[in-house]
C-alpha cells in the first residue's frame, strides 16, 4: 500500500491539490482512499461532494473519509475511565458523560495516526486495503511535529519505564520491602507495553519503504522558507519527500506589467525548486479562482504519485585506515550553522536544526569512539569519531 503524505504551510492550497492527487492517481486505476481529518469540510468543498465519517465515492475508484475526531477522542476517554472505575470510584470521582467531552488540542492530528496505523495492519488482499491512501495533514508544522511524535513517545516510554524491568516482576514486592519504596504495579508496565505496541504500529505506518510527503506551497519568498525548513526536518526525521507543488503558478505570456514582479519572483523559487533532492518541481498553474469541484481539480494538471523516492538516514563510512576516524553523516538540506546544534549525550546524539530535534541511538562501534569534530558542508552534516583506546579493541 502506498501512502501519500500531503502539508505545506497554511493557505498554500494543500487540501485542493490533496485531491487534485487523489483523483489523478484513480485515473490510472488505482483504488484510492483520501483522508482528513479537518473539523470543517473543505476537502468535500474542493472534491464537490460532502463527507462524513463514512467512506463516500467521490469519482470511480475513489473514495474519501473525514474523519471524526472528536468522536474517536470521546470513545476513548469513556473507555479509559471505565477500565480506571475501580480507582476513580476510590478516589470519589464523578465520572464524566460522553455529552461533556469536548475536543481536546492535537485530536485531529491523533485520529490520522490512528486511521493510518488501521489501514497498515490491514493484510495484502482485504478487500478494506486500498492501493492509494492519500492524506490531507495540517499545516506544515503541526504535521511535522505529528510524524515525529510516535517516535518520540516510545523513547519516552523506554526511558521512565523501561521493558527490561519487567523481568523483575515475581521480585517486585520483596524489593519493595528491602527498599522501603513503593515499585511500580504490574499494570502500569502493562499499560505501557500496550502504549508502546499502539506507537510502534504508527511509527511503521509512517515510516515504511511506500510512505512518502509531498509539499505544497506557492512559489515565493514565504513559501521558499517554508519549503526549506520542512525539507530540514523531513531529512532529519529519514522521511522521503518527492517534487514540490508549486502551486497557483502565473502564466509567463499574457500578464500586465503589474505582474512582472511577481513572475520574476516566482521564477527564481521555481529554479530553487528544481534543484531540490525530491526532483523537479511540479507547476500547478493559477485558475484565476479558488478551484471547486472535479473539473477545476482535473484542469489543474496534478500527475498521480510517482515512484517512492528513498529515505536517506543516517550513515557510518569507515576512514580509520586512512584518516583514523569513522564518519557519521546525515543529510540535512536546507540546514545553516547558526540554526545547527550537536550535543554528544552518553550512546546518542542530539541534533537539533531551528525548531525541529532529533536524538539518534549511536551505532555500537561509535559508543566507544570520542567526538573528534563535526562540520556542515553542502547540506549534509559530517561528525568525526575517533577510536578511544581504553575501549576500543585491540588490533583493530
Amino acid at each position: 500500500m502506498r501512502t501519500v503524505l500531503v502539508t505545506g504551510p497554511g493557505g498554500a492550497g494543500r487540501t485542493t491539490l490533496a485531491a487534485a492527487t487523489a483523483r489523478a492517481a484513480a485515473r490510472t486505476g488505482t483504488r484510492v482512499l483520501l483522508l482528513t481529518a479537518d473539523p470543517g469540510d473543505r476537502l468535500g468543498t474542493a472534491l464537490g461532494i460532502p463527507l462524513g465519517p463514512g467512506p463516500v465515492e467521490a469519482a470511480p475508484g475513489l473514495h474519501a473519509l473525514r474523519l471524526d475526531a472528536a468522536d474517536r477522542l470521546r470513545a476513548d476517554l469513556l473507555a479509559l475511565q471505565e477500565r480506571a472505575a475501580t480507582t476513580l470510584d476510590a478516589l470519589g470521582a464523578t465520572p464524566l458523560a460522553a455529552d461533556e467531552l469536548t475536543p481536546l488540542p492535537g485530536a485531529e492530528e491523533l485520529a490520522l495516526l490512528r486511521a493510518l496505523r488501521e489501514l497498515a495492519a490491514l493484510p495484502d488482499g482485504d478487500p478494506a486495503r486500498p492501493g492509494l491512501v492519500v492524506v490531507d495533514l495540517p499545516a506544515a508544522p503541526r504535521a511535522l511535529a505529528l510524524l515525529s511524535l510516535p517516535g518520540e513517545l516510545r523513547r519516552y516510554l523506554a526511558r521512565l519505564l523501561p521493558a527490561e524491568r519487567q523481568a523483575a516482576r515475581a521480585l517486585r514486592p520483596l524489593l519493595g520491602r528491602l527498599a522501603g519504596l513503593p515499585l511500580p504495579g504490574e499494570g502500569l508496565y502493562a499499560a505501557a507495553a500496550r502504549w508502546d505496541t499502539e506507537l510502534a504500529a504508527a511509527q511503521t505506518a509512517l515510516t515504511r519503504p511506500g510512505t512518502s510527503v509531498t509539499l505544497v506551497a506557492e512559489p515565493g519568498p514565504a513559501g521558499a522558507d517554508a519549503v526549506r525548513e520542512a525539507r530540514t526536518a523531513l531529512a532529519l526525521h529519514a522521511l522521503p519527500a518527492g517534487p514540490v507543488l508549486a502551486n497557483r503558478v502565473l502564466p509567463a505570456e499574457g500578464a500586465g506589467a503589474w505582474a512582472a514582479p511577481l513572475l520574476a519572483q516566482q521564477a527564481k523559487t521555481l529554479d530553487a525548486w528544481d534543484q531540490d533532492p525530491g526532483g523537479p518541481a511540479v507547476r500547478v498553474p493559477h485558475l484565476g479562482h479558488d478551484p471547486r469541484g472535479p473539473e477545476d481539480l482535473d484542469a489543474l494538471g496534478v500527475p498521480a504519485p510517482g515512484p517512492v523516492p528513498a529515505a536517506v538516514g543516517p550513515r557510518v563510512e569507515d576512514r580509520l585506515a586512512e584518516d583514523g576516524v569513522l564518519l557519521w553523516r546525515l543529510e540535512l538540506p536546507g540546514a545553516t550553522r547558526d540554526q545547527l546544534d550537536l550535543v554528544r549525550r552518553s550512546d546518542e546524539l542530539v541534533v537539533t536544526a531551528g525548531p525541529f530535534r532529533r536524538i539518534l541511538p549511536l551505532p555500537a562501534a561509535l559508543r566507544r569512539c570520542t567526538v573528534a569534530g563535526a562540520a556542515l558542508r553542502d547540506g549534509a552534516l559530517t561528525v568525526r569519531f575517533a577510536p578511544d583506546p581504553a575501549q576500543w579493541p585491540q588490533g583493530r
